[in-house]
């Protein structure tokens, strides 16, 4: 046998004992580590120092705890495999939909009618096990479907609410652009009336739920009055394509996709007859900006949960890591966060339900919810240490899921602009230079 031969067959079997080894299946995460439990069986909810559920109705409690069992029985198992491979698990659809919270605060059309205050806790207690599902049903349900709630005719309510409340069919919304973000009243969709209906010719990026949506709610400018008008699109339609988006670190079971509208017929019965200018947007956006707000809530409660019950079963120097100072006053601090989050919410919920709620109010309750959310998630890595990058034990599967919420239905900046408006009178939202020109 020559030395090269020899050689080749001791690499071939260096190679053969290195696949062997690398094909070898992950550790369960309880086998490999079972001083503390993953988040597959979700820890009990700790996080209502100030008991604030006192402050919920009998109906409001009780729809509480029916998400809440929902969650942790049938999602929690699941969400940590699925946002790893970013994909959506299509079988729970379903489940979510006999929790008959789809529709939220719309009255009729087999919609629930819930108080806000009740859709706000429902989306918290989905947001607690898993963001992407709360934010699937958020487009769904607080933008698509409220657009043609408040913006549609009756016949367009009739034919398409009762379907989508039972998750029977799935919508989008569509406002985002590739050139349009922040900026969202200058967007270049545009709308050209034809006979018997009209031509949506355009690009959206970042739409939940497109990929598989039934009915696409599509926002675009009328080539004739330069204003913008709504519409209800459907899926196959010629000359429409979605296409995903790959490599989101945050959200992954979300399925956001790129639209893009060539020259796509929408008939004149599907043109939503309530939306005649960027302003009537608004109307709907005051409620999902609220929903969007009890997100981060939901998100660190969840995490305060978890990070509870892992200090008291993971050991240290011979103690549990709860024994340490560092760690309560860590702990304290995020729970001291929750119960401000809460009461923020709860009360921007009142003052909607009395019809008082500026939008100032409702991005300032945004933006700051969201930078108390992050300081909370961020100490709850720490201190779970190298399992605080693990999405098995939730807390970094939050960190990455907390960073679009922080940035989608107005970014921190752009809350905190609206809500400066507010307060001072004076918009800021471009250069003083740029908005002296556009004046001129």
């Amino acid at each position: 046998m020559t030395v090269d031969t020899k050689m080749n067959r001791e690499d071939d079997k260096d190679k053969n004992s290195r696949s062997a080894y690398f094909g070898s299946p992950a550790l369960d995460v309880s086998v490999a580590f079972p001083q503390a439990t993953a988040a597959s069986v979700f820890p009990p909810s700790v996080s209502d120092y100030y008991q604030f559920n006192d402050l919920l109705i009998p109906e409001e409690q009780a729809l509480r705890k029916k998400v809440r069992q929902c969650m942790e029985k049938e999602i929690a198992p699941i969400m940590t495999k699925y946002w790893e491979k970013a994909e959506f698990p299509f079988h729970i659809i379903p489940k979510l939909g006999n929790l008959c919270i789809a529709g939220g605060t719309i009255k009729g059309y087999g919609c629930p009618g819930m108080t806000i205050t009740g859709c706000a806790i429902a989306t918290a207690e989905v947001a607690r096990v898993d963001a992407s599902c709360s934010t699937f049903i958020l487009v769904h349900s607080s933008l698509a479907m409220l657009t043609m709630a408040l913006c549609g005719s009756e016949e367009q309510k009739q034919k398409y609410l009762p379907s989508l409340a039972k998750l029977d069919t799935i919508a989008c919304w569509a406002l985002t652009e590739p050139e349009n973000g922040s900026d969202a009243s200058g967007l270049r969709t545009t709308a050209t009336k034809v006979e018997g209906g009209w031509l949506i010719e355009g690009k959206k990026r970042w739409i939940g739920n497109s990929t598989f949506a039934d009915l696409l709610v599509i926002f675009a400018r009328n080539t004739i009055t330069n204003e913008i008008n709504g519409f209800i699109m459907k899926k196959n339609s010629p000359g429409l394509m979605v296409t995903k988006i790959e490599n989101k670190i945050g959200l992954r079971i979300v399925q956001n996709g790129d639209i893009v509208m060539n020259k796509v017929f929408v008939p004149d019965e599907d043109r939503l007859p309530g939306v005649n200018s960027f302003k009537d947007t608004n109307k709907v956006l005051a409620v999902s900006r609220v929903m969007v707000a009890w997100q981060p809530i939901g998100i660190a409660m969840g995490v305060y949960d978890m990070c509870h019950r892992y200090l008291k079963e993971r050991e240290q120097f011979g103690a549990p890591l709860a024994a340490f100072q560092v760690n309560q006053q860590k702990l304290v601090l995020m729970l001291g966060n929750v119960q401000a989050m809460f009461l923020v919410g709860w009360r921007l919920c009142k003052l909607y339900e009395k019809g008082t709620m500026t939008p100032g109010q409702a991005s300032l309750g945004k933006a700051w919810i969201t930078l108390r959310a992050r300081e909370t998630v961020a100490l709850g890595r720490e201190l779970l240490g190298g399992n605080g990058i693990l999405s098995d034990f939730l807390v970094a599967k939050a960190f990455c899921d907390l960073e679009p919420i922080y940035t989608y239905e107005g970014t921190y900046d752009i809350n905190t602009l609206v809500t400066g408006r507010e307060i001072t009178g004076v918009a800021s939202f471009k250069p003083a230079s740029l908005a002296k020109r556009s004046r001129l």
